[in-house]
C-alpha cells in the first residue's frame, strides 16, 4: 500500500478532533478508500422547533423530518422518500435514547414511526426502544433500523451521537470504553446490526455541548440550536455534529477548548474501521432553514 503523506491540513483536522498523540498514532493510518463519492448529510433548522426545553413542537418536527429525508433522497413526496428506505416487508426497530435529561422523546419517535407505517410496515412489525433492544422480539428479528438520538457530551466517548447509540446492542458495554471508546464502530459490524441501518438522525434541538464527569448535566451548557442532522452514513452525520459542537464551545468559552474526552471514535470509525466518512471535504452538507448561529 502506498504510504499516505500527512499534510498540514490533515494534521490540523485531526488535532481539532482528538489529542495529538492518539490521533497521529492511529487516526492517520493510511487506508485505501474504494470510492471518493461524498456522503450526503442534511441539516434542517426551524426557530419554532421547540415549545420549551425537551418539548418539541410535533407539527414542526414532522415538517423538519420530511424536509430532511426528501432532500437526502432527492424526492418531493415524504412517503416516496421513506419507501426508498423501508419496504412493506421489513421488520423495523427504531433505536431511541432514553437518557432522561435529553431523551429522543415521544414526539420524534412517533414522527419516525408514522413515516415507517406510511411506507407500508404494520404497527406489529415496528418497535421503539433503547435499553431493551436485546430483549425485544421486533429488534431481534429486525431487517431495518432507524437510529435517532440527541447529541451531547459524554464522559467515556467525548460525544454521545449516532455511533454511540448502538452500544445497548451489546451485553458487555464496558468492553467498548477503553481509549475514549475508540472502537465503537465494531458494534456496527455485529450480526444484529450490520447492514440494517437505513437512516441516522442526530437530534440537535438543544444539544449539551459541555460536561464534567459521568452523567453530568447542566442547562447552562445547552443551547437552542433547533436542528436535526440526517444521513445514511452515521460517521458523516456524527462528524458534522462534532464540528457544530466544537464551534459552539469556541464561542462559549472564547477560545479553542477541546472536549475533556476526545471524540476520536468518530474519526476512527472512518480511518480504522471503514464504516463511513469523517473528512469534511468528502461530506456533502445541505443546509435547510435559518442560518443564524449555524456554526458550520
Amino acid at each position: 500500500m502506498k504510504k499516505k503523506i500527512i499534510t498540514r491540513r490533515d494534521f490540523l483536522r485531526v488535532a481539532a478532533m482528538t489529542p495529538l498523540a492518539g490521533a497521529l498514532a492511529s487516526g492517520l493510518k493510511a487506508r485505501e478508500k474504494p470510492s471518493l463519492d461524498k456522503a450526503r448529510v442534511v441539516l434542517v433548522r426551524d426557530k419554532n422547533a421547540l415549545i420549551s426545553f425537551n418539548n418539541p413542537h410535533p407539527e414542526v418536527i414532522r415538517k423538519m423530518l420530511d424536509e430532511a429525508v426528501t432532500t437526502l433522497l432527492g424526492e418531493k413526496d415524504p412517503v416516496d422518500a421513506w419507501r426508498k428506505l423501508i419496504k412493506p416487508s421489513d421488520i423495523v426497530g427504531i433505536k431511541s435514547n432514553v437518557w432522561h435529561y435529553i431523551p429522543t422523546g415521544r414526539v420524534i419517535e412517533q414522527a419516525i414511526k408514522k413515516r415507517v407505517m406510511d411506507a407500508g410496515v404494520p404497527d406489529t412489525r415496528i418497535d421503539i426502544s433503547d435499553r431493551r433492544v436485546r430483549r425485544s422480539r421486533v429488534f431481534k428479528a429486525a431487517t431495518a433500523l432507524i437510529n435517532a438520538r440527541p447529541a451531547r457530551t459524554h464522559h467515556w466517548s467525548g460525544l454521545g451521537t449516532c455511533l454511540k447509540n448502538y452500544v445497548t446492542f451489546v451485553s458487555d458495554i464496558p468492553y467498548y470504553h477503553p481509549d475514549s471508546c475508540a472502537d465503537l464502530a465494531k458494534i456496527w459490524y455485529l450480526p444484529q446490526v450490520k447492514g440494517k441501518t437505513r437512516l441516522n438522525i442526530l437530534i440537535m434541538l438543544h444539544p449539551l455541548f459541555h460536561g464534567i464527569g459521568p452523567h453530568h448535566f447542566s442547562r447552562n451548557y445547552t443551547w437552542e440550536y433547533n436542528g436535526i442532522l440526517v444521513g445514511k452514513d452515521p460517521v458523516a452525520v456524527d462528524a458534522t455534529g462534532l464540528r457544530i459542537m466544537q464551534a459552539k464551545r469556541r464561542e462559549f468559552f472564547g477560545r479553542e477548548r477541546p472536549l475533556q474526552v476526545p471524540a476520536k471514535h468518530i474519526f476512527l470509525a472512518d480511518t480504522r474501521h471503514g464504516l463511513g466518512v469523517s473528512d469534511p471535504d468528502r461530506i456533502e452538507l445541505i443546509k435547510l432553514g435559518y442560518k443564524e448561529g449555524i456554526f458550520i
